[in-house]
């Protein structure tokens, strides 16, 4: 792996990109309120250099958004799996009582927070930097040194939440042996094919067939997307399982959600491949897609009506800062190859 010269406003575009990570995966969902918007000290060193330090490394193999994603679902299974180990917790945040466990691991909760970390904890703000940076999309942002320095800060930042997070919502667990080292095992297999196969398989001429579609077409799906699959999985309005189902009936939404992700990978793939994809298009849908998670943490976990007030104010900001993004767009100009998004989104 060479290590390539940092251009010019690379360290300010891996810096925005540290910085909107946690906002998106964690403070536009509700969690946590702007009452305690301190906390979010706590998920900055793990969720911005995690991003960065994925970003990097795809970009320095010349990959595109698959191996982006997959890289996304190994950071959630390290801060879900290794960090927090909400994944087989029996009791942290009453989560094992959503669904049956299988293999040690709260099914539902694992079902949703994976992908969820690949889309809104990874590709999206990756995406939204690429929008904002366009010069420097398909450029590393760093040199050799920052990228270790990423690398050692997120290790720091897994361990910062261990030791406050971990410690003080779920004391005295310890995940099993088995878990961990399925956990890393799983994790080790992610990495080898998003940087490794993927790259190689990434040569080969693509043979999906396009499909046209409108950018406010895109976004709308985006919102319903994003929404949809959340609402899923998710128990809200005092349900104490997914979509306010009972005991086995859970795999219901269970599979719903799993066929709606794959239909959202289906269509933009498509979408993607038509050649007439624009930057534009990538917005909306990303916007689309925050939009639509922004309304779910409104319903889901905003408690009060001061907290629903403030984290509606902050969608509405959202949609005002990607309009003004927006306006910056070229308005020609299609985005074709790997670096399209075309790998789907949730």
């Amino acid at each position: 792996m060479n290590a390539p010269d940092r251009p010019k406003g690379g360290r300010r575009a891996a810096l925005t990109l540290a910085v909107i990570t946690p906002v998106i995966a964690e403070l536009l969902l509700g969690n946590p309120p702007l009452s305690k918007i301190w906390l979010m000290l706590l998920w900055i060193p793990i969720y911005g250099a995690g991003t960065v330090l994925i970003r990097e490394l795809v970009r320095r193999r010349g990959g595109g958004w698959p191996p982006i994603l997959l890289l996304g679902l190994a950071y959630g299974i390290v801060e879900e799996g290794l960090v927090l180990q909400a994944l087989s917790s029996p009791t942290m945040y009453g989560v094992a009582g959503w669904a049956p466990r299988f293999l040690g691991l709260n099914s539902a909760y694992t079902e949703l927070n994976l992908p969820y970390h690949a889309v809104f904890s990874v590709a999206l703000p990756i995406l939204l930097a690429d929008l904002i940076f366009p010069s420097l999309r398909d450029r590393p942002y760093l040199k050799r040194t920052g990228l270790v320095v990423a690398g050692v800060v997120f290790v720091l930042g897994g361990l910062l939440l261990r030791v406050t997070v971990a410690t003080s919502i779920d004391p005295g667990y310890q995940a099993p042996v088995a878990v961990l080292a399925g956990c890393v095992v799983a994790v080790a297999l992610l990495a080898f094919v998003a940087l490794r196969v993927l790259r190689e398989a990434s040569a080969a001429p693509s043979t999906v067939r396009g499909a046209r579609v409108g950018a406010s077409v895109a976004g709308v799906f985006g919102v319903l997307a994003g929404f949809g699959y959340l609402a899923l999985l998710y128990p809200f309005g005092g349900a104490s399982q997914p979509a306010f189902t009972h005991g086995a009936w859970v795999a219901v939404p269970m599979l719903g959600a799993a066929a709606l992700a794959v239909l959202t990978g289906w269509l933009v793939r498509r979408w993607t491949a038509s050649g007439e994809w624009t930057d534009r298009h990538s917005l909306c849908l990303a916007g689309g897609a925050l939009v639509g998670h922004t309304a779910f943490g409104v319903v889901s976990n905003a408690v009060t009506l001061a907290d629903k007030l403030e984290l509606s104010a902050l969608g509405l900001l959202t949609v005002v800062l990607l309009a003004l993004l927006g306006r910056r767009l070229k308005p020609t100009g299609r985005r074709k190859g790997p670096r399209t998004f075309r790998a789907g989104m949730m």
